[in-house]
């Protein structure tokens, strides 16, 4: 009896598996908002990673994450080295391309809780009286994406994560006597 209800549970697994290895294993998050603030005003928050910090909720889960930063801060190649607790996570960001107050696009590396490689876009372009923040996010994680994406729903949990950030960029960019410091500060 307990015979077959392992070779049950084991057949059951092997099936589970199979599946997931049908998935994609590519991921594509996006999601915008308007911000009432002209985009040189909140360019350098999305290009600095330094002034990051003010907004980016995964900072902002860990008031305590270890930041490195080499190369010139805002420009093509400046490199963000964290080390955060079990919600932030331990990578790289590294600065890919700039397109002064339109698009920004960084390269994350995630080496806790695993390791994984995505692009992140930042984009900038007016409307009415603000500018429409779309932040996009993707790549292939390979089996481990597709484990996770069976198992959670990553897009409602980035999704969430994206939201926050917007709420947090707001209140830095939008409130009346916020000026953007000068970056590196």
């Amino acid at each position: 009896m307990v015979k077959k209800i392992l070779i049950g549970f084991l057949v059951v697994f092997v099936l589970f598996l199979g599946y997931v290895a049908t998935r994609s294993g590519t991921f594509r998050y996006e999601n915008s908002t308007v911000i009432n603030a002209s985009a040189d005003k909140i360019f350098p928050y999305l290009s600095n990673f330094k002034m990051g910090g003010q907004w980016s909720p995964y900072e902002q889960v860990d008031p305590d994450m270890k930041k490195t930063f080499s190369g010139e801060d805002g420009q093509v190649g400046s490199i963000m080295d964290f080390e955060g607790n079990s919600e932030a996570g331990s990578g790289r960001l590294e600065m890919k391309d700039i397109k002064p107050n339109e698009f920004v696009a960084i390269k994350l590396t995630m080496t806790k809780p695993m390791n994984a490689e995505q692009m992140v876009e930042y984009k900038l372009t007016p409307e009415g009286d603000g500018t429409r923040f779309t932040w996009t996010m993707y790549g292939d994680g390979g089996f481990m994406t597709k484990l996770m994406t069976v198992l959670i729903d990553c897009e409602a949990m980035f999704r969430g994560q994206m939201e926050k950030g917007f709420e947090n960029l707001k209140k830095v960019v939008e409130a009346p006597t916020a000026t953007p410091p000068t970056p590196g500060q």
